[in-house]
């Protein structure tokens, strides 16, 4: 089952408050500190993320069994650990990146 967590739209400009995701060329902003649970991306030249993460927002959802959620899923981004204790993976649903993560 999933539960809306937050909408992640790319920027150009790296926005206060930002955090990096060590090796993937990207910093984020906090969603839980946006009343409408935006969370704001800024990708530098060289990140290597997919380009529709990088071009199109995304819906990010969380989830008790990442595995599950994936299974026979157009994947985008194979299962990772973006913060300490939070599992995260990209699908494609509908023509855009669906973030999928569950908290360890």
């Amino acid at each position: 089952m999933r539960t809306f967590a937050h909408i992640g739209i790319p920027s150009e400009i790296k926005r206060d408050g930002s955090i990096e995701i060590p090796g993937a060329g990207l910093f984020v902003t906090d969603a839980n500190k946006s009343p409408n649970k935006i969370e704001w991306l800024y990708f530098l030249p060289d990140s290597n993320m997919p380009e529709l993460l990088k071009k199109s927002t995304h819906i990010a959802y969380t989830t008790d069994d990442i595995s599950a959620e994936i299974a026979g899923k157009d994947i985008l981004i194979e299962p990772f650990e973006p913060l300490p204790g939070v599992k995260a993976a990209f699908i494609v649903e509908e023509g855009l990146p669906i973030e999928l993560m569950q908290v360890m």
